[in-house]
């Protein structure tokens, strides 16, 4: 029902009409109150947060992870579609070429700088999806606030996966006889017996003398 009001205003009728019924006005803020104090018995639920981590679930969109190959050489091969993906351009890569005495993956390039900068990253995903050789993915780590800008560009060293049994880290000697599609075939499961690191000529360790 619709309330039709005519009011004067110097010498002047106006009209007013009001959109809802009368007694509409009073059940709303009733109804309003109502959600307020049915939530009021509720049982209230308390994260113990950071006490009591969180628990993840198995696909969740954490932190980043660049992986290696069963026997220590890089995925990554530095081709920059994740950073074409990226729709916040959070992704910065440097792609260099190998060299028999300074191998970082089997394949002819590899990523020499890898930065994400986790100011600017929205988790989507993206970026996995557009890797060809699945050396990015992402894990269940979410612990990523820091009080700089600066701390939250991760680099290479950062987002590396750490060493597993059978592995010698990077740079090293490709698997004898084997190739880099015999890599992604799962053919390598391990280094090569004797297998050691070679020096990091491009980081300065040519005169270290960096053994394994």
């Amino acid at each position: 029902m619709w309330v039709r009001e005519v009011r004067v205003t110097e010498g002047r009728p106006t009209v007013s009409e009001s959109s809802e019924p009368s007694g509409e006005k009073f059940q709303n803020p009733v109804a309003g109150f109502g959600v307020t104090f049915k939530a009021m018995f509720k049982k209230r639920l308390t994260e113990q947060y950071p006490e009591t981590q969180k628990v993840t679930a198995p696909r969740f969109h954490g932190r980043h992870q660049l992986n290696r190959h069963p026997d220590g050489l890089e995925k990554c091969v530095g081709c920059e579609l994740c950073a074409w993906a990226c729709p916040a351009d959070a992704i910065y890569v440097e792609g260099a070429d190998n060299t028999d005495e300074e191998r970082y993956s089997p394949g002819e390039r590899y990523g020499r700088v890898y930065q994400i900068n986790y100011a600017r990253c929205i988790l989507c995903g993206l970026c996995i999806e557009a890797c060809p050789t699945r050396a990015l993915t992402m894990t269940n780590e979410f612990e990523l606030a820091n009080t700089t800008r600066e701390s939250l560009i991760y680099t290479k060293d950062e987002l590396l996966a750490g060493l597993e049994e059978g592995m010698v880290d990077s740079p090293h000697a490709i698997f004898p006889g084997m190739d880099e599609q015999d890599y992604y075939r799962g053919l390598v499961t391990e280094a090569a017996p004797g297998t050691e690191r070679q020096a990091a000529v491009s980081k300065g360790e040519a005169d270290k003398g960096v053994d394994a």
